[in-house]
């Protein structure tokens, strides 16, 4: 029997990359996982790849309609939610004088607005049902300050914010929320630091960058039954990075 076996999960920003690999993980311990995003041709050859137990919706995580029909369907078909991943988020580099308000609005609008638009839409029927897990994912960059990602780092620390309030705030109705705190891992995001990509690798104390799946085990472990007693949490996944 699966670790995640009779639950059914909806991943963000699941297309690819370490959403991807947590669809992959969570199918294979026997979830039945819907996997959003805005990128609909890749989630559709996602979906196809990894099987039956896994179905593309599209989804903009700004978009509060967006969400009510995401979670609406699932609790339409199967009447409950038991984990929610918010991992749909974007990266991008830049200083103070380089951050545009535009820069900013839109980090702001994706990686935070999207996150609580998911702890309250997915958060609340399953308050109502009595159980469910929910995973954010931040990054190092909400554990630490980041000179040169400063709307990105912003967006992550109030994404390790707003999972300790939520935590509070439904604890007593058996659900329970967890951040996981990535540090440099092999996605797409990494093409953002260009030519300077060896030298962030060369800070990693592991000497290497991470593979989405093992980020995605930590998630994993979150997501069962096995973390019953875990809510309100930082989980960093860093290769002793912020150490």
């Amino acid at each position: 029997m699966g670790r995640l076996e009779g639950k059914t999960a909806l991943i963000t920003g699941g297309a690819r990359g370490q959403g991807e690999a947590e669809a992959e993980q969570f199918a294979a311990e026997g979830a039945t996982v819907f996997i959003s995003d805005v990128l609909d041709d890749v989630g559709e050859e996602t979906a196809a790849r990894l099987g039956h137990a896994v179905t593309y919706v599209h989804h903009d995580v700004t978009s509060e309609d967006d969400w009510k029909g995401a979670v609406g369907g699932i609790l339409d078909q199967f009447g409950r939610l038991d984990v929610l991943v918010n991992n749909a988020g974007i990266f991008q580099l830049g200083g103070l004088a380089d951050t545009s308000l535009d820069d900013w609005n839109r980090m702001i609008a994706i990686n935070q607005t999207g996150v609580f638009l998911g702890l309250k839409t997915g958060g609340i029927p399953m308050r109502d049902h009595g159980s469910g897990s929910i995973i954010n994912i931040s990054s190092i960059a909400g554990m630490m300050g980041t000179a040169t990602a400063h709307a990105y780092g912003a967006t992550k620390w109030a994404v390790r914010g707003m999972t300790k309030s939520a935590a509070a705030e439904f604890a007593a109705d058996g659900v329970r929320v967890n951040s996981v705190h990535p540090g440099i891992v092999e996605t797409p995001m990494l093409d953002a630091f260009g030519d300077a990509r060896p030298v962030v690798t060369k800070r990693i104390p592991m000497g290497r960058t991470a593979q989405p799946a093992e980020v995605g085990n930590v998630v994993l472990v979150l997501a069962s039954d096995e973390a019953s007693y875990c809510s309100g949490h930082e989980f960093v996944v860093d290769g002793a990075f912020t150490a």
